[in-house]
């Protein structure tokens, strides 16, 4: 169980959360999806139901505030995608408010606006393994962790360090990238099962990553 992975303080922090039932609890798992494929699914789907969350949104961006700037197709083709990929999966949605604002977009900004919004809901914000040694680095972070919960997501039994509270959470191990499904098209080769039908078949019909 996720909960047993936790510090006693977050876990603590969590459970009083949860007992508050006039209060929301949902999941962000930002990105690019340039495509949307199954370990992006497998996280959102996995956090949901270990955190006992009441939905998941996936959050695609506009522009990634990153100095390696990312090249990617029109938003209106990520977002058909992700609308297919979560079609009649319980729990998962979308938030397109960075779509929505447009430029370039900080995590500290965009949940600000949500949770002025949502004043009853408790944002617990999905991140990579990865990206938790950059959390020093990110964007206002001591505000930040003030307005959302961070969740950790990383192979079993392995955890990076880190000061900041983070409650993590194991998932099946995916090797899957986005970069890799890309590749895939480029070179000829169908990207089965890394992806849900669904989406390949739209990428075949829009003849993207051509």
């Amino acid at each position: 169980m996720a909960l047993e992975l936790l510090t006693p303080f977050t876990k603590v922090e969590l459970e009083e959360k949860k007992r508050d039932r006039n209060r929301k609890q949902v999941g962000i798992l930002g990105g690019n999806f340039n495509p949307v494929h199954n370990a992006h699914l497998v996280v959102a789907d996995q956090v949901r139901q270990q955190l006992s969350l009441d939905e998941v949104l996936l959050m695609p961006e506009f522009t990634p505030p990153h100095v390696d700037k990312k090249e990617t197709i029109d938003e209106k083709h990520r977002l058909k995608m992700l609308e297919l990929a979560i079609d009649d999966v319980a729990g998962l949605g979308i938030e397109t408010i960075e779509l929505d604002r447009k430029g370039i977009s900080y995590t500290y900004d965009t949940m600000k606006l949500l949770t002025e919004r949502n004043p009853d809901v408790d944002y617990y914000f999905i991140i990579g393994a990865d990206m938790v040694d950059y959390l020093p680095k990110w964007h206002r972070i001591d505000e930040l962790i003030q307005m959302v919960q961070f969740v950790g997501v990383q192979r079993p039994k392995y955890k990076a360090g880190t000061s900041y509270p983070v409650i993590w959470v194991d998932v099946p191990l995916m090797d899957i990238s986005s970069s890799m499904v890309r590749s895939f098209i480029k070179d000829g080769r169908d990207p089965n099962y890394l992806l849900p039908k669904t989406v390949l078949d739209y990428i075949k019909e829009e003849g993207l990553y051509k």
